[in-house]
């Protein structure tokens, strides 16, 4: 994980934070943390998703390394990936939410792009002309 934030953390504690977070990630389709967590978290799992779309015995290996649940790699390759395979990148997107009450930390939500549609496109072209 070279170029990482250090979130206050030392190396292995931020490692297992980042892996349970982008596996909780893909397993709910979305979380609320800081904002600084959340772009790191982005990161990763973005990077797993695109490993993701080409089903090989070596990306399965790869993408076991990192994420800790096996039902959660499981479904990373058969329901979230094969959604983003005509899209390079952009499989998650960040909404700030405002200060934590506590500290007044930034949070977020860090969420799942929901995958587009063609029927709404059709629908939008028949404009009225006044």
């Amino acid at each position: 994980m070279p170029g990482t934030r250090k979130l206050g953390r030392a190396t292995d504690s931020r490692t297992a934070m980042l892996r349970a977070m982008v596996t909780f990630l893909l397993e709910n389709g979305k979380i609320e943390t800081t904002v600084t967590r959340a772009k790191e978290v982005r990161s990763m799992a973005e990077k797993m998703i695109t490993i993701a779309k080409e089903d090989t015995l070596h990306n399965r290996r790869m993408v076991m390394a990192f994420i800790t649940k096996e039902a959660v790699a499981n479904k990373l390759f058969t329901e979230i990936a094969p959604q983003y395979k005509e899209r390079n990148g952009g499989y998650t997107r960040i909404a700030k939410i405002g200060p934590r009450r506590g500290d007044a930390a930034e949070m977020a939500i860090i969420e799942l792009m929901p995958v587009e549609t063609a029927a709404p496109a059709a629908e939008a072209a028949p404009a009225e002309s006044k």
